[in-house]
């Protein structure tokens, strides 16, 4: 299975990732850890490293499909192909698909959150909240079934959900 996960940056979108991982035995890609990887490797903060790590994502979770294990990936997916990338490898693989969006409903919460986070990524700089609005502005709609978290939630209690979403897909 391929769950791809979606939401803003400190949305709470990567510990639901992180809680279904551990709870499926899936294996996580993060496009952030691996955006940060390009940027160690010397590419400059002036290069379009967002679509290359999106396909970087795409050929680690192809190769995890490729030998049976379900995986999740944690991305924003806020544009459409993003999402179409998801979609394509999971019918090449004719695996299930599951999206789980996570959101924040109190901007309070979501904003503190932001500004209080170190994920401790080497290499990756954390948005501002002004990037979040503006990532926010430009977020396309949806077009498929997905699960949206609130993340206002306690995790536990998302993680069941998120499970009993995925439960029904079989």
């Amino acid at each position: 299975m391929l769950i791809a996960m979606a939401g803003l940056p400190a949305s709470g979108r990567s510990s639901i990732a992180a809680g279904l991982g551990g709870a499926l035995s899936a294996a996580l890609v993060s496009v952030d850890a691996i955006e940060a990887a390009l940027r160690r490797s010397g590419i400059g903060h002036d290069q379009p490293t967002g679509l290359a790590a999106h396909l970087v994502a795409e050929a680690v979770a192809d190769g995890i499909l490729a030998v049976g294990q379900s995986v999740i990936v944690d991305a924003v997916n806020a544009a459409e192909p993003a999402r179409g990338l998801w979609r394509s490898l999971a019918s090449r693989r004719r695996v299930r698909l599951a999206f789980i969006e996570v959101v924040c409903s109190s901007p309070q919460l979501h904003r503190r959150r932001l500004e209080e986070r170190d994920r401790g990524i080497e290499g990756f700089d954390e948005p501002t909240w002004d990037d979040v609005e503006r990532l926010r502005a430009r977020y396309e709609p949806w077009t498929e079934r997905r699960l949206v978290l609130d993340s206002v939630a306690e995790l536990p209690e998302n993680i069941k959900h998120a499970l009993e979403f995925i439960a029904g897909l079989r």
